[in-house]
């Protein structure tokens, strides 16, 4: 059984999406299927590579977070997931009041 490499619990959320490569400047519309307090998963059928930098935006009909990533894994016509690198204190809040309490 493979160990568990997560750092934090994932939680499904759905949500719209916006991935914009930082180098390149591709814009990807797309859905989250789940979020945890460190990262999340971006269902799309055209994942970035492994390693690319990204903004990630998510729309929800009540708010709007906005944080830089790094794509950690892709899975191809399947989607990536990505891990958040510093978060903005406006995102930080908005990212916990998404996330269950026990968290």
């Amino acid at each position: 059984m493979e160990q568990e490499r997560r750092l934090s619990p994932r939680f499904t959320f759905i949500a719209s999406a916006e991935v914009l490569s930082e180098i390149v400047g591709t814009r990807t519309i797309a859905r989250i299927s789940d979020l945890s307090a460190t990262g999340c998963y971006v269902d799309t059928i055209n994942p970035l590579p492994h390693g690319t930098l990204v903004k990630v935006k998510i729309f929800t009909e009540t708010n709007h977070f906005e944080a830089p990533a790094t794509v950690v894994y892709a899975h191809t016509h399947l989607g990536m997931g990505l891990i958040f690198r510093e978060l903005p204190p406006d995102s930080q809040t908005i990212l916990q009041n998404w996330l269950p309490s026990e968290v």
